[in-house]
């Protein structure tokens, strides 16, 4: 494999703090040395990659992303994902279980690891399902998955309802110190519901379900978390109740971690409008105050992953009543610029932003992607921070455009993406 050095960038490694001009050596597939600070001297016999002051920071990490394969290819199958990922900077991404058959047993995890080497794009890992068949029920081969390589386990959008069924997951998984990802939505409150309960979803007519529905179950899962000792992932939180729960369970010293969606980042309840069902996400668009205490989450380090929350739809899924669409979004070209806002719009420190769309998610899977260190891989994204970019959906490499940032102007741009030290996209 070609050595190579990246030149003239500006360096941004949120494990390390740092943001300042520097290079980057690369060799055989992982960063063989960073220099930081202005140097005139360039390696003898290496290709010179000059980014002309750009930021180099380390690829994206998306935690979080369906796909349609396999049962269900017409949305998106994973070469059409992988591409995505690869023109967002998103070196890395973690297949959600919810494929046909589901990802319960090392022969699917082995599927998604081994269908994804073979592409030759970004890093695909896969998670795998906590109950059989995704059913809330029966408790999947999470041993065998994690021998597998299955980087953590979760029924996705499916609330585990049976506590028992919960506890004797928790209980099992943390064993061998595997982590256990929930969506805190009580089932009943949440039922049927496509809005947040408010003045809004009353005078749309939409079903809605209210705030609270997240933090009251997710103080179970933690009441269970605190019983069993496991690790937990608190999967796309967005309320600022459940943050406080968070929070005080952080006080007590449970190994506790969140993630968001970066649709609850950059949008409101209001933005369904006069039911614009790409808008129609789950959990539902919250309140303004909810939106801008997650903000608040991301700049004090209180949750460890912003993701894409990709949900690939066909236009025959989404352009129907909004209730009946339906729900999610494709996000993992427009992750980069939307993460973004929060720096333009919101006055985030690059880093904050960049941490735990990096580093963040690497240390919480046992990734050691994520950093600018020597021997680390070579996974790298060359951006430019302020470049204006209009979103058109229908130019997006997903085989689905259901993207709520459709005609967005939006600043930020992907130059180029390494994954192991091979260029997979440039602009």
């Amino acid at each position: 494999m070609t050595a190579f050095a990246i030149v003239n960038a500006r360096l941004l490694d949120p494990s390390s703090d740092h943001d300042g001009p520097g290079s980057v050596l690369v060799q055989d597939g992982r960063i063989a040395e960073v220099v930081r600070g202005t140097t005139h001297e360039r390696p003898a016999g290496l290709q010179i990659i000059d980014a002309h002051g750009a930021c180099l920071s380390p690829g994206l990490i998306d935690i979080r992303v369906k796909t349609g394969e396999p049962g269900a290819e017409p949305k998106e199958t994973l070469k059409s994902a992988s591409l995505s990922a690869a023109a967002g900077g998103v070196t890395t991404i973690v297949i959600q279980p919810d494929t046909d058959p589901a990802v319960d047993d090392p022969a699917m995890v082995d599927f998604i690891h081994r269908r994804g080497a073979a592409l030759n794009l970004v890093n695909v890992y896969a998670a795998g399902a906590a109950t059989q068949g995704r059913d809330g029920q029966r408790m999947a081969e999470i041993g065998l998955m994690h021998e597998a390589g299955a980087l953590y386990f979760t029924d996705g959008d499916r609330v585990i309802a049976n506590t028992r069924t919960l506890l004797r997951v928790m209980s099992y998984a943390g064993a061998f110190n595997a982590l256990i990802a929930c969506r805190p939505a009580d089932p009943w409150l949440s039922e049927g519901a496509v809005a947040t309960s408010g003045e809004l979803s009353t005078r749309l007519g939409l079903s809605g379900a209210p705030a609270i529905a997240e933090r009251i179950q997710l103080e179970r899962d933690l009441a269970l978390v605190e019983q069993t000792g496991a690790r937990f992932l608190v999967d796309q939180i967005s309320t600022e109740g459940a943050l406080a729960c968070l929070a005080r369970a952080r006080a007590k010293g449970l190994e506790v971690a969140a993630s968001v969606s970066i649709n609850h980042l950059c949008f409101n309840e209001l933005d369904i409008g006069d039911y614009r069902t790409f808008y129609r996400l789950d959990p539902p668009l919250r309140a303004e105050s909810d939106r801008q205490a997650l903000i608040e989450a991301i700049r004090d380090g209180l949750i460890e992953a912003i993701t894409s929350a990709h949900a690939p739809a066909p236009a025959e899924d989404k352009r129907r009543p909004f209730a009946e669409a339906a729900p999610g979004a494709v996000g993992l070209e427009t992750l980069l610029p939307a993460a973004l806002t929060l720096h333009h719009q919101d006055g985030l420190d690059l880093l904050d932003i960049l941490r735990p769309l990096t580093s963040g998610p690497a240390t919480l899977l046992g990734l050691d992607s994520g950093v600018l260190e020597p021997g680390a891989p070579a996974d790298l994204m060359l951006f430019d921070p302020d470049a204006p970019v209009v979103i058109d959906a229908s130019t997006l490499r997903s085989k689905s455009k259901n993207s709520p940032f459709d005609g967005r102007r939006l600043q930020g741009r992907v130059l180029s993406t390494w994954v192991g030290g091979r260029r997979v996209f440039e602009s």
